[in-house]
């Protein structure tokens, strides 16, 4: 059976912890990682009516978007909400993690979940914080298993430039070696100086995949010890940030565009700030709190900001510097992801946990 090391695993190779802002407080919240786990549960908020709904359905694992301890607990108060639901995830012996910013800004994360959502064309970073760091690795193989080992080492994440897969370079060469007493080798005989016909197998590798996929090429590769090398890299690799800015199919006004926001988020109302007939053809997101990337979104030419929670200021001002905003709810604009996380975990785990999502109304606010 998986534990609840193995399922976060898959998490954090989506959504790498290195992702996440500084001293967001992502990660285990609640339980051990030692957990056995056969169900999973997905939620937005760790709060005490999702805890109690894991818990009887039986979950073993409570993943959630906002953390139990975004903000530093003093004292641990059962009266209070967070200290009901601590008690009752410790009392269910149910184990809780947080993927939080890591989440908004890693790639399939949540607004890129989201421009899917919109119909976005030409998509791009809003903002890019930080680039992905690489390492080369260099692996040497014998001819007959050249193919397995690329195969098996680009499956796991390695040889990634831009939008090109399985990128590698191969150049052959001879291999030496001598087996000593109590080898068992693949070619040659004990005792005796082996030449073999190699490949010489370069490619890059996402650091946070690097055990991976060095897993994976020891596995498929048929040599009893395996040469390889790796190097870190000061090259760049896939820029990473928060938000996502791209066309739509064809302009649509202001108030055409914030109802079909509405629609596509299951909203019964929504509101929004700009003249409602002015005409839209470039589209900023960001999902959750993001009133404060409007000068962002001007810069990468869009006309309308899709976030939450803006106040008087952000919006009044946003318009006056030509930027309408479509103002969702953030449990409207972040619950999309739970989708896409249930499948990278199911995925990611070959079906061995069933994995569900919370059906707890996470949304505080009404629309009378």
């Amino acid at each position: 059976m998986l534990t609840a090391r193995d399922v976060i695993a898959v998490v954090e190779a989506f959504a790498p912890t290195s992702l996440a802002f500084p001293d967001d407080p992502i990660g285990l919240q609640v339980g051990r990682a030692d957990k056995p786990v056969a169900k999973v549960w997905l939620a937005l908020d760790p709060s005490p009516a999702v805890i109690a709904e894991a818990a009887q359905a039986g979950a073993d694992l409570l993943i959630t978007h906002h953390e139990l301890f975004y903000q530093p607990l003093k004292r641990l108060d059962t009266q209070s909400w967070r200290g009901r639901a601590i008690a009752t995830a410790i009392q269910n012996d149910l184990t809780v993690y947080a993927a939080h910013t890591n989440l908004d800004v890693t790639e399939g994360g949540v607004n890129d979940v989201l421009a899917e959502l919109f119909g976005l064309r030409n998509v791009e970073i809003l903002d890019r914080l930080s680039n992905e760091r690489l390492r080369k690795l260099v692996v040497f193989v014998p001819l007959s298993h050249a193919d397995r080992v690329r195969d098996a080492i680009c499956g796991a994440g390695a040889g990634f430039i831009g939008r090109y897969s399985h990128c590698t370079f191969n150049t052959p060469g001879q291999g030496t070696f001598l087996a000593q007493d109590g080898a068992n080798p693949f070619l040659g005989q004990v005792g005796e100086l082996t030449r073999a016909d190699e490949i010489r197998v370069e490619t890059v590798v996402p650091e946070q995949l690097t055990e991976r996929v060095i897993c994976a090429m020891l596995d498929a590769h048929p040599y009893e010890e395996v040469a390889y090398d790796l190097y870190p890299l000061e090259v760049m690799g896939r820029p990473f940030g928060i938000g996502r800015v791209g066309d739509l199919d064809s302009a649509r006004s202001l108030g055409e565009f914030a109802d079909f926001v509405r629609q596509q988020l299951g909203l019964s109302h929504i509101r929004f700030g700009g003249d409602p007939a002015v005409n839209l053809t470039r589209v900023a997101i960001v999902g959750g709190s993001g009133g404060r990337w409007a000068d962002k979104a001007l810069a990468k030419g869009a006309q309308v900001l899709v976030t939450a929670d803006c106040d008087h200021h952000q919006v009044a001002e946003a318009w006056e510097d030509g930027l309408a905003i479509v103002d969702a709810t953030h449990a409207a604009l972040e619950r999309p992801v739970l989708q896409k996380l249930r499948e990278v975990i199911e995925q990611g785990t070959t079906g061995q946990v069933d994995v569900d999502v919370s059906a707890v109304r996470e949304d505080p606010f009404t629309w009378a």
